[in-house]
């Protein structure tokens, strides 16, 4: 009962971002010149140190991103950058990123075994207080800025999955993701385009989508309706259209077509993974698994 509870809890504050997505996902993205706007166009450092990242070559990617703050100090998307690649690391440490996690029941309600690095965990957080000081002094002169929209929600985000997922903290993972969706929604009508910020409303309406029939039928009066199909559509939006969080999108996407036994769109999406990232041991073994291999000798070590 307790179960289900925090799952209806869940999905109740997963609501905003899952309708901002449909509601934007026939919005025809604007034309805009690029500027000074590292969440909306690619800047090639960054997108560098977002490489290293998938690259598990973490040390090196937050090289890249403090060089990269240090020049541009009002961006709070540096501080984002730097705080993912904790989480990150830790994701991958964890397991997180596997079909062994997403596709345990046990897990992927509940959370890791055992217990996230610490220091790691502080330094996370201190990057991700300075994104938010960023965010909002740039709200001072625009409140709905996108920039610090798509900051902030990142930012809140992120540390949700570090709650719920990491250091097990249900009710304030639950706190995180409802402030990540209602930046989310201010985002997403501003900003159809803003193609990472799909991922997490698509997971939202897959899980939505996932449920057995009683909880879609109880979550139906609330006016959630969520939907697997559509949920990987969302998904694939960032797979075809992001830029810094497309290869997070594709694991996420890879593993979701696994859970759905389409085997086919998984194996390509996890053999274009391994390919592009060759170094990423996690991705050539959930290759391996989806073609039904052996998993690569690295990994049995």
């Amino acid at each position: 009962m307790q179960k289900c509870a925090c799952i209806l809890a869940f999905l109740v504050l997963l609501a905003p971002a899952v309708s901002a997505a449909q509601e934007q996902a026939s919005a025809p993205a604007p034309v805009m010149a690029p500027g000074s706007t590292p969440a909306f166009y690619p800047v090639p450092e960054l997108m560098t140190g977002f490489n290293l990242l998938y690259q598990q070559k973490f040390t090196e990617a937050r090289e890249t991103f403090n060089d990269w703050r240090s020049r541009n100090p009002e961006e709070p998307f540096g501080e984002i950058a730097l705080a993912a690649s904790y989480l990150f690391e830790e994701l991958y440490r964890q397991g997180v990123l596997t079909s062994d996690f997403f596709l345990n029941e046990k897990k992927f309600l509940h959370g890791i075994d055992g217990k996230p690095n610490p220091d790691q965990m502080n330094r996370f957080r201190e990057a991700l207080g300075r994104a938010r000081t960023l965010a909002r002094q740039r709200q001072k002169k625009n409140a709905k800025d996108p920039e610090a929209l798509f900051a902030l929600t990142l930012a809140a985000g992120m540390e949700s999955d570090v709650d719920a997922i990491l250091e097990k903290k249900q009710l304030d993972g639950l706190k995180r993701m409802k402030e990540a969706n209602e930046y989310a929604k201010q985002l997403l009508v501003q900003r159809p385009d803003a193609a990472d910020a799909y991922v997490a409303p698509g997971i939202a309406n897959y899980i939505i989508g996932s449920l057995n029939p009683g909880y879609r039928f109880a979550l139906w009066f609330g006016g959630i309706h969520g939907d697997k199909k559509l949920g990987m559509a969302e998904v694939a939006k960032t797979v075809e259209n992001g830029r810094y969080l497309r290869p997070f999108a594709k694991i996420m996407l890879a593993l979701a077509a696994r859970r759905e036994k389409q085997n086919v769109l998984a194996q390509k999406l996890l053999r274009e993974l391994s390919e592009e990232f060759p170094s990423n041991d996690t991705f050539a073994a959930e290759y391996a698994k989806a073609m039904g291999l052996p998993v690569p000798a690295v990994m049995t070590r």
